[in-house]
């Protein structure tokens, strides 16, 4: 089945909406919610949220991409899928439960390094999330190797709207008890995740797979060590935020006495707003995985190179303009979204706004390279890239921070995002030296290259094979 470029800019455009839907309601979530929690309250939500992400991360992140390309290229073979959502439900609700067990354990522990006793209580309401997620991420990578879309981004809707009204609702509620209005507010993400998990379980009930080959059984240990390095990847950067809620907040105390406002500045508000365009472009990045990775297992990987360049294209075309727009309009941006700001409060998240602005492009860029990386099979390589950014981060919040105070993690970030997206790039680009061996001789041999061509007659041959037998399946008559 060959995904057609029409197709793949409907599936990019569908979750790119969605993405932008949700994150629209987010950003008007966050409006009131800083208004009601206050910076004190803003840094304790998201001091919170580290911890979560990297619980998250090896529980389910990276399993939409995997699970995207095992789908997709059983999909491209006639096979069915329906063992690979079963087993890989049965996996990530184990590492789900695994990763709620390990944030109620740490979550003490957690709050005594992070200096705040009231943290406890945040990590308690968050931890069922991490088990939710775990399964959300299972059912969006099945309809997303099916290239169906809609699923995810409907799920993404329904998370915004339901944590957006029970969290202002709380906030509201409990405003004189900032640290209780912020428990209550995680405990709405994970009401709004069980909201999503229980609409995508209800989707996939009414799927009806059409198949031409017998599907074949699937290992537990398959997806895991598939998913593997895409967790490794996409776990670098929550692990090093988590780190951040430690390092940044103990590295500021040093020389301000409101290190937890100016982090939750940081973090909460200007890494957000740079996100936002990240979010815009998530669409392309799912929709490669599928288009890649059918590209690779026809044996096209000059298709599927072409495609990721395709879509980093798109990417820096929508994600440019905004990061422009973040730096020139800075200060209108921040009395609109977050007019109940001090004056102070207000001027430092202008200037951070400003500084990271760049990184609304690279990290955009950044999603879908890795993203194409993995219908490559170079799922390592964006590990890899991810991990050398992140050390140079941190290298730099030492060298910045005790000199610029919070500007210097903003630098600091804006250096990791530009290392992350080069390497990335050049690993797209890059050809990948595949070594064929026959008794003993290389390929560049005499006797190696006739034994080479002899294979890839026959591998030739069998893939014609393979396609014959499909299209007689497949062929109503």
């Amino acid at each position: 089945m060959r995904l057609k470029k029409n197709d793949f800019l409907k599936s990019a455009a569908v979750l790119s909406l969605g993405g932008i839907l949700a994150k629209g309601i987010g950003a008007l979530y966050r409006i009131p919610l800083t208004g009601l929690l206050g910076g004190y309250g803003m840094g304790l939500y998201h001091m919170a949220y580290p911890l979560f992400c990297v619980l998250l991360t090896f529980s389910s992140a990276g399993i939409p991409s995997a699970l995207s390309r095992m789908i997709a290229r059983e999909t491209a073979t006639g096979r069915g899928s329906a063992p690979t959502l079963k087993t890989a439900l049965k996996l990530f609700a184990l590492l789900g439960l695994c990763g709620t067990a390990l944030m109620c354990l740490f979550a003490p522990y957690m709050s005594a390094m992070q200096g705040d006793g009231g943290l406890t209580a945040c990590y308690l309401a968050l931890a069922p999330s991490v088990f939710l997620v775990a399964l959300i991420a299972v059912f969006r990578g099945y309809f997303q190797g099916k290239n169906n879309m809609a699923p995810t981004a409907v799920s993404e809707l329904v998370e915004e709207v339901v944590k957006s009204c029970l969290g202002l609702y709380f906030a509201y509620r409990y405003a004189n008890t900032p640290a209780r209005a912020v428990a209550f507010c995680l405990l709405a993400v994970t009401l709004s995740e069980l909201c999503a998990l229980f609409y995508l379980f209800m989707r996939a009930g009414r799927e009806r797979e059409r198949h031409t080959l017998a599907a074949g059984k699937v290992y537990a240990t398959d997806i895991f060590f598939s998913a593997l390095p895409v967790m490794a990847a996409t776990s670098l950067l929550p692990l090093s935020q988590t780190v951040d809620s430690v390092l940044l907040v103990r590295l500021l105390r040093a020389h301000a006495e409101n290190a937890v406002s100016l982090y939750g500045l940081y973090s909460g508000a200007a890494l957000s707003l740079v996100s936002l365009p990240a979010t815009i472009c998530y669409g392309l990045a799912a929709a490669s995985v599928p288009a890649v990775s059918r590209a690779v297992a026809r044996g096209n990987a000059e298709d599927g190179k072409t495609r990721a360049l395709s879509s980093l294209f798109l990417t820096l075309l929508l994600s440019a303009p905004c990061a422009l727009g973040l730096f020139f309009f800075a200060r209108p941006v921040v009395s609109l979204l977050y007019g109940g700001l001090a004056p102070a409060e207000a001027d430092v998240l202008v200037m951070l706004l400003k500084t990271v602005s760049v990184s609304a492009v690279s990290l955009a860029g950044v999603d879908t390279l890795a993203a194409c990386l993995t219908g490559m099979g170079r799922a390592k390589k964006a590990a890899l890239s991810m991990l050398v950014a992140v050390c140079v981060k941190f290298a730099l919040e030492f060298a910045l921070v005790p000199e610029f105070s919070v500007g210097g993690a903003a630098i600091a970030a804006n250096v990791c995002y530009l290392v992350a997206f080069f390497l990335d790039l050049y690993y797209t680009v890059k050809k990948k030296r595949v070594k064929k061996y026959d008794h003993g001789h290389r390929i560049g041999n005499k006797e190696g290259r006739r034994h080479g061509a002899g294979d890839r007659r026959h591998e030739e041959g069998a893939e014609s094979a393979r396609a014959q037998y499909v299209a007689r399946r497949s062929d109503p008559a």
